[in-house]
């Protein structure tokens, strides 16, 4: 069960903090590319996570780094792209989106990446296996800068799991259930995997 869940709309940081951290990710991206460090395994793509909103998701893309977590946190991440509607125009956003792999990889305690497609609802998410529950709150408010720049504003949202691995909540989706009043059609929370 997982300790109390961070989540959900605390302030992004100042823009030369947001931006400053990002660059700071990018050169430290570099280095685990040069490194080989970083990994786009196959396993989970093409696999289907049901959500408690009641939307589908497909993984295309996973990218994993050669670290394990020693404090595990999970952390989702969604947001609806700007003006995009068609099915063209989604495919070329999934295609550009491993240049995006520069803005995360690099984050302190990054483990791993799920990328989710559009959902019915248009909505993308990212479900990251994370080292320490405050460096993945700490990467998503700077992540804001990069995605208000195509995302509709209202609709980034992330939610933090602490004590919780990414594949243990593929596995077992019922451990991020909470006692919370709107929780039972959570956008953030998994409850099939297929």
């Amino acid at each position: 069960m997982p300790e109390t869940m961070i989540s959900i709309e605390r302030p992004h940081l100042g823009i030369v903090e947001g931006l400053a951290a990002l660059a700071r990710c990018a050169g430290r991206t570099l280095l685990l590319i040069a490194r080989e460090r970083l990994h786009e395994p196959s396993d989970h793509i093409g696999g289907r996570l049901t959500w408690a909103d009641g939307t589908t998701s497909t993984v295309y893309r996973e990218t994993t780094c050669d670290r394990t977590p020693h404090s595990p946190a999970t952390l989702v991440v969604s947001f609806r792209l700007r003006r995009v509607r068609s099915a063209r125009l989604h495919a070329l956003f999934r295609f550009e989106s491993e240049l995006n792999t520069i803005l995360f990889a690099g984050f302190p305690g990054f483990v791993s990446k799920l990328w989710f497609a559009n959902d019915e609802r248009g909505v993308y998410r990212g479900l990251y296996d994370w080292d320490g529950a405050a460096s993945a709150e700490a990467y998503v408010r700077a992540l804001w800068w990069a995605l208000m720049v195509v995302a509709e504003r209202s609709s980034i949202h992330y939610a933090v799991l602490p004590g919780i691995r990414r594949d243990d909540l593929l596995r077992e989706p019922s451990i991020a259930d909470t006692d919370a009043p709107d929780e039972p059609r959570a956008w953030w929370r998994p409850i099939s995997v297929s």
